[in-house]
């Protein structure tokens, strides 16, 4: 054996040589002359360009995922009689190039979600397998960015690049979404990755989240609606039908109609599939006029859930009849109503007349504050002093003369003013009785406008 290549790679091109080896034979003659062969059967052929020199080359495409190794057996033998050969063998191994991608089973997978899932929930698990080896099997998962319901389907859907599990992002609610598609793609770790995608379909399973809705008879809170039935009713009667929906899917949505309390159990009956009350027997004279009954709809989900219907029946044979029955439910509900009206508008209006009555008195207050502190700029007592008028006669010196005097002083007073006139030659020192009546009057006449404007005020307060 020259040489030796092993291992060798699997996208060889033909004739690719594997070994060269020399064959010698110490015999003269035929005896020396040497054939060789392979056996078994291989993709590889033995070539000869000089005598007793041979190569190995390949004669076919190799595939290491078909066959990794290759046991190849040289045989040699001589022309003599009788002829002697040996063998050789050799081991060649066959190195992985990345020519395969990964695969799944299949193209479409289905998976199963129940609404009001928990965020973080594994909903399932993808599996691809790539027949290369090493790195070039390593198998990655990514998401392909496409969009679900107008939003990124990386906020409903994550999945795990090594696993292959995907998870639910967020609560789905069969009610809005009860499906959607993704596409996820497997990629190898060869150089360049090959890769696969894969569609994965979710089904949104319903679950009993929602209670049946009554459409009708609607329920009109306070107002008073009634079915009237005419007391020749026979029996079998239609008096109305109670519809309700129920926005989940499959047995959840399956709706039964139950008669739970009734004025007259004996008088009705409410059909369980179709939710139509009807009379069970022939209305009599002795039938009260208002009759109530409470219909409970149930869906057949586990747990059921349930809604509640009343209905107003009144049986009579004129509108007059039902109305005079019923108004004194109506007049009730409108007494309450007015008393309570009238309760707010009294305390709306005793609340109004404090506030004023405060603000005004107040505003007297701060009045008569200023005023004072108008006229009397003293922190002291005022008290006002009016002395009487003085007239004085006399006669000084060799002229006769008269002077009359007008003096007003006050306790905080630095300064007296004095008005005087001259009356005469002679001097006369007269009190004059008017000047005393005339303050007088002026201040009796002060004390009873003050007294009237606290009148007024006090009027206008109440």
């Amino acid at each position: 054996m020259m040489s030796f290549s092993s291992p060798i790679a699997e996208d060889a091109t033909l004739g690719t040589t594997i070994a060269i080896l020399n064959v010698k034979d110490l015999d003269a003659g035929d005896n020396g002359l040497v054939g060789c062969t392979i056996d078994p059967p291989t993709p590889f052929k033995l070539q000869s360009s000089l005598r007793n020199y041979y190569t190995i080359v390949t004669d076919a495409a190799l595939d290491r995922e078909l066959v990794p190794e290759y046991n190849i057996t040289i045989t040699a033998i001589d022309s003599g009689s009788p002829s002697l050969s040996s063998k050789k063998s050799l081991n060649l191994k066959v190195s992985d190039v990345n020519d395969n991608p990964p695969k799944f089973q299949k193209s479409v997978y289905t998976a199963h979600v129940i609404e009001n899932n928990s965020p973080g929930l594994s909903i399932f698990t993808l599996n691809a397998h790539d027949s290369d080896s090493n790195q070039n099997a390593r198998v990655s998962y990514l998401l392909e960015e496409t969009t679900v319901a107008g939003s990124a389907v990386s906020s409903y859907i994550s999945i795990n690049s090594d696993s292959g599990v995907v998870y639910a992002v967020r609560s789905f609610d069969y009610e809005q979404m009860k499906n959607f598609r993704i596409s996820v793609k497997a990629q190898d770790g060869g150089s360049p990755p090959l890769s696969t995608n894969v569609t994965l379909d979710f089904i949104i399973q319903d679950q009993n989240d929602n209670a049946p809705q009554v459409l009708y008879p609607v329920q009109t809170g306070g107002s008073l609606v009634a079915e009237i039935v005419p007391r020749s009713a026979d029996v079998g009667y239609l008096v109305t039908k109670v519809v309700a929906v129920d926005v989940d899917s499959g047995q959840n949505a399956w709706l039964s109609y139950k008669l739970q309390k009734a004025s007259d159990r004996a008088l009705f009956e409410v059909g369980l599939q179709n939710g139509e009350i009807r009379t069970v027997r022939q209305v009599t004279d002795k039938d009260a006029v208002k009759q109530k009954l409470t219909v409970v709809v149930e869906d057949n989900g586990q747990p059921s859930r349930s809604a509640v219907v009343n209905i107003n029946v009144a049986v009579a044979d004129s509108f007059p009849e039902v109305l005079s029955e019923f108004t004194d439910l109506t007049h009730g509900k409108e007494y309450n109503d007015n008393l309570t009206f009238y309760l707010v508008l009294a305390l709306a209006a005793v609340s109004f007349l404090f506030i004023t009555c405060v603000v005004v008195i107040i505003s007297v207050k701060i009045y008569r504050w200023r005023q004072s502190r108008l006229f009397y700029q003293s922190n002291l007592p005022v008290i006002p002093y009016y002395p009487p008028g003085y007239t004085d006669t006399g006669v000084t010196g060799t002229l006769p003369h008269m002077y009359n005097y007008d003096v007003c002083m006050t306790t905080n007073s630095r300064k007296s003013d004095c008005k005087y006139s001259t009356l005469g030659g002679q001097s006369v020192l007269v009190m004059d009785p008017s000047f005393t009546e005339t303050m007088q009057r002026a201040m009796n006449e002060k004390s009873f406008l003050d007294d009237a404007d606290s009148t007024e005020l006090m009027l206008a307060i109440l």
